[in-house]
């Protein structure tokens, strides 16, 4: 209750002198009480101490606007000198330098940043407790110019989603570019190194979307003769005992995440190029402003799909802004439902102009983890003990709503390579012909085969 008191006292101080020069406020407001408090207050909460603000005055004005009120202009986010990060002066709360920066005339939007964290901790999120046997199906096949493990191209998800007879029947294998915005990849893996574009690595700005840097200097290949090992309680891959130890912990819990899902979108779409974002570490922790760069450097570089299989639970402006953004550019975006067994609302996959994805069982039941809700579940995919490619150039079974997203995030890959010139309310009335599997899971379950043959028709 005290912290709340003094908070309001902050926020009161920060919005009462609207008359008067917002550009002088700060001033009064770094006494060394405040430095000293709000610093703890940051370190408490675990946010950024960083703020997202959208302008009309360009980088220059930017720069003049945070002379005056205490903050430092860290990057560009949109690529079009709108959208910045900026930094506030030592000791200072965001939330109060961003209701200063709504006051100041050429300030458009000002949000304190967000921590964002994949696979998110939740006492009802998936954990892996059997083996299935698909993941001991080792033998090499070619899967439409790579090769794959059998037990990956063969798995019981491309049954359930129609996989098999949509690509007999229309012979589509993927077109355009899908973009994941997640924790990078393996750029070596033999499935996906055909397909996979650069990227770019938002979490040390620098070209490259490798998750492999993450490991500070560990290195992997292909493992012919790995054994299955639970590296965390979401995955099980086919590791050697050193690696398995190497990255069990939570520095390393969501390591292998981005590689699991494009081995998602490549099962689906296994000729469409993809685009690694890393906005996220290895102990899956991002930033909004991470998630929104990679947004506009997804739209930027060609992307027709991008697929978000992570959640948060409160808005954003500038995230809506930034999808908005997407879809103006006919960019279909995707993104997981979550994995806390709830009907509540999260975002991106709650936004308007994104299509959420729920998980369910090999009997079309919604998964006891997943979301669920229309609000956020546009349709339902297979999200329990799915196999999927893992970091080292091996593979893995793991469990969630991050897994599902990717499959219709591969699906309207498939539509654009019937008709290319997609948007998302065209590639959401597809989808949308599903299995019906009850109340509060949108349109039902993906069935890949309906889904084409109602775009055939149109």
């Amino acid at each position: 209750m005290k912290r709340l008191t003094w908070l309001s006292a902050l926020l009161i101080l920060a919005l009462c002198p609207k008359a008067a020069s917002a550009q002088g406020l700060l001033g009064g407001l770094l006494s060394g009480v405040t430095q000293t408090v709000t610093t703890a207050v940051g370190d408490l909460l675990g946010q950024p101490q960083a703020v997202i603000v959208r302008t009309n005055q360009g980088l220059a004005g930017m720069q003049r606007i945070c002379l005056v009120n205490g903050c430092t202009v860290v990057r560009n986010l949109d690529g079009q000198n709108q959208v910045f990060l900026v930094k506030p002066a030592q000791g200072l709360l965001p939330q109060v330098l961003a209701s200063v920066l709504n006051l100041v005339t050429g300030i458009l939007d000002a949000e304190p940043d967000q921590l964002v964290v994949i696979p998110p901790s939740s006492n009802a999120g998936p954990s892996q407790t059997a083996i299935p046997s698909n993941l001991y199906q080792q033998t090499p096949v070619n899967y439409y110019g790579s090769v794959v493990w059998y037990g990956y191209a063969t798995q019981p998800a491309t049954q359930i989603i129609d996989l098999p007879q949509a690509q007999k029947a229309f012979r589509l294998t993927g077109a355009g570019i899908v973009a994941d915005i997640d924790t990078g990849v393996d750029p070596n893996h033999p499935a996906l190194k055909p397909v996979l574009l650069k990227g770019y690595d938002f979490t040390r700005n620098q070209p490259g979307g490798s998750e492999m840097p993450d490991l500070n200097g560990a290195s992997g290949s292909a493992c012919s003769s790995c054994q299955a090992a639970f590296v965390d309680q979401h995955t099980a891959a086919m590791l050697d005992q050193h690696t398995a130890a190497m990255l069990d912990g939570t520095p390393y819990s969501a390591f292998g995440h981005g590689t699991e899902v494009m081995g998602m979108i490549h099962l689906v779409a296994p000729t469409a190029r993809l685009l690694p974002v890393k906005a996220f570490g290895a102990d899956g922790s991002g930033t909004v402003s991470n998630i929104i760069s990679g947004i506009y450097y997804a739209v930027q570089n060609k992307a027709n799909v991008i697929n978000m299989s992570f959640e948060l639970s409160s808005s954003s402006t500038e995230l809506n802004d930034a999808i908005n953004y997407a879809n103006s550019n006919n960019v279909v975006c995707v993104a997981s439902s979550g994995n806390d067994g709830k009907n509540e609302l999260v975002y991106p996959a709650g936004l308007q102009n994104v299509m959420g994805v729920a998980s369910t069982n090999d009997f079309d039941q919604r998964s006891s983890f997943s979301n669920y809700g229309n609000q956020v579940v546009w349709v339902a995919g297979p999200g329990e003990n799915v196999i999927t490619t893992y970091p080292f150039g091996t593979y893995s079974v793991t469990s969630g709503t991050s897994f599902t997203s990717p499959m219709v995030a591969g699906t309207v890959s498939l539509l654009i390579n019937m008709h290319p010139q997609m948007n998302q309310s065209t590639a959401a009335k597809a989808v949308a012909n599903a299995n019906s599997i009850g109340p509060n899971m949108g349109n039902g379950e993906l069935d890949i085969f309906t889904a084409l043959s109602w775009l055939s028709r149109q």
